[in-house]
């Protein structure tokens, strides 16, 4: 795999083909937890801005680029003829990697975070779009801070479900903590931090559409969708993320 420096962030330059690749071997490999992560512009700039953050990053093992400015950034260091095309949106990388595994019964998913309800949703949907994938188990987490043994309990269900492609939607950076916290302890799989893909599939919430999407403007149609909630967000790592492509820029 070929790796770029994005804002200090190792991003892989890969399609949805080589990620997939890339992601099936490790969890047939079962010699590990690996962890996997499809970042955007807020994820490459908490983990430049933020210590702690950016150490969580630094235990994972596969980054896409999910957001186009990172596409961009990876591309202004690739020739002509290894340019990507589009990027590895982490909701699409989801259904490539279950489509990818139908047939397969050695490869089985485990979903966990998010309502029991929007887990439900997500598995009538997957077994009816997928159903030759395997979707081995899921578990809704207490909402707010865990009681001591809930990392203990989630172990267990994963080793006991044999899953080894594990899908958590715990939403940013909680989800990225809780896979690095506890790699070391995590049954032998791959960990995806997955983010909002569970409320996409699930029906919940719109996705922004596809020629927003190519043109890096999701950020746009989100904070129309979600203006209180996503504000802040956006305007604090967007801005920063143009700050420290260009720093580095000049710094070279």
């Amino acid at each position: 795999m070929n790796f770029k420096t994005v804002i200090g962030l190792p991003v892989a330059a890969t399609d949805y083909a080589g990620a997939v690749a890339w992601i099936l071997r490790k969890a047939a490999l079962a010699d590990r937890a690996y962890a996997v992560e499809a970042a955007n512009t807020h994820v490459a700039s908490l983990a430049r801005s933020d210590e702690d953050f950016g150490e969580t990053m630094r235990q994972f093992d596969l980054i896409t680029p999910d957001g186009m400015p990172l596409v961009w950034t990876i591309n202004a260091q690739l020739p002509p003829t290894e340019k990507l095309t589009e990027r590895v949106y982490g909701p699409t990388l989801m259904l490539e990697t279950i489509k990818a595994t139908q047939g397969k019964p050695e490869l089985r998913h485990f979903l966990l975070g998010g309502k029991q309800s929007t887990l439900d949703k997500l598995t009538a949907k997957f077994s009816s779009d997928f159903p030759d994938a395997h979707i081995a188990a899921t578990h809704s987490p207490p909402f707010g801070e865990w009681p001591d043994n809930e990392t203990d309990s989630i172990i267990s269900k994963i080793r006991a479900s044999r899953a080894n492609l594990i899908w958590v939607g715990l939403g940013c950076p909680k989800q990225e903590h809780w896979i690095a916290k506890n790699k070391h302890l995590l049954p032998p799989a791959v960990y995806f931090g997955i983010g909002a893909a569970f409320a996409f599939h699930a029906g919940e919430v719109k996705q922004s559409p596809a020629l927003f999407q190519k043109l890096g403007l999701e950020w746009a149609y989100r904070l129309a969708m979600e203006p209180r909630r996503l504000f802040k967000r956006y305007l604090t790592y967007n801005s920063l993320f143009m700050f420290y492509a260009v720093k580095d820029h000049r710094a070279s």
